[in-house]
């Protein structure tokens, strides 16, 4: 059998870290929205019991570093699977951008072999399971529009924000999460207003989502790559109605609502970057079929 399944990226509206935790992990509140920017994840059944990743992406391990395959190997541990998949990734998310890639992609071969190996979980149980892979891999399950809290784990889902463009841009760079937190001096960074964006989306107010971004990690990321401060800066410049970076970067992204204006910042950013995308905000949720 074989089975196609998407893998949305997503952006950060609003991204806090309040404190570190007595287990070296954050404590984040942020609020996720997924985007029309998607890998396609293929699963194919093997009758020998072996994970198999393909990709002809040469940054996309093919071997346990993979969190499609660590997804694949987690469940058939804990249900004594003892078929085997080929894993093949075609990705169009760019990869340690800030966009949750690999861990949509783990979440994807989740919700794809529940399907394809007939186990019967809910979206709750396998976001509980994609919680041992990495912080991300929970909402990715979910997709839609979500505050999460915890390490990134705790899920609670809001409505969809109101439809616009993101055009997004990637510097060739890559930038290391674990440094860029490591620098992170929490007493003197300006928090963003997470509970304002919420109210924000409930309340569909496009404006007032656009006045309220803020990510705490751009105090850092910023600082370390100048290029990152000069697309966000370009991205202004062409008239994006907001621009912040998501996660820990580098990439940086562009909320705008007509399509003209979308044409001029996409063109324009293309001169500086290689990786230019302009997509629709998604914002709602999975289901399983």
């Amino acid at each position: 059998m074989r089975l196609l399944v998407k893998a949305p990226a997503k952006i950060n509206l609003s991204l806090d870290v309040l404190h570190k935790r007595s287990d070296g992990y954050h404590e984040v509140k942020m609020v996720m929205t997924t985007i029309d920017l998607a890998d396609r994840i293929e699963l194919v059944d093997l009758y020998t019991d072996t994970i198999k990743i393909v990709s002809h992406n040469r940054f996309v391990p093919d071997d346990e570093r993979n969190l499609a395959y660590q997804a694949a190997k987690l469940l058939k541990t804990k249900f004594g699977i003892k078929r085997g998949v080929a894993i093949s990734i075609t990705k169009s998310i760019p990869v340690a951008a800030g966009l949750a890639g690999g861990s949509s992609d783990a979440a994807a071969t989740l919700r794809g072999l529940n399907k394809l190996w007939r186990l019967g979980l809910s979206l709750d149980e396998l976001a509980q399971i994609g919680a041992e892979i990495g912080s991300d891999v929970p909402f990715c399950v979910y997709g839609g529009t979500a505050i999460a809290t915890g390490r990134g784990e705790k899920i609670e889902h809001i409505p969809a924000p109101p439809s616009s463009w993101v055009v997004l841009a990637k510097p060739a760079i890559g930038v290391s999460t674990a440094d860029v937190y490591r620098q992170l001096d929490l007493q003197s960074v300006k928090h963003p207003d997470v509970d304002g964006m919420v109210a924000a989306i409930k309340e569909k107010n496009y404006e007032k989502i656009c006045s309220l971004a803020g990510n705490v990690l751009e105090s850092v990321t910023l600082k370390m790559y100048p290029e990152v401060a000069q697309i966000k800066e370009q991205m202004k410049r062409f008239g994006a109605d907001m621009v912040l970076m998501s996660g820990s970067g580098p990439t940086v992204f562009g909320l705008v609502q007509h399509d003209s204006r979308m044409h001029r910042i996409y063109n324009g950013l293309r001169g500086f970057c290689d990786h230019v995308y302009a997509v629709r905000l998604i914002g709602e949720r999975h289901f399983l079929d």
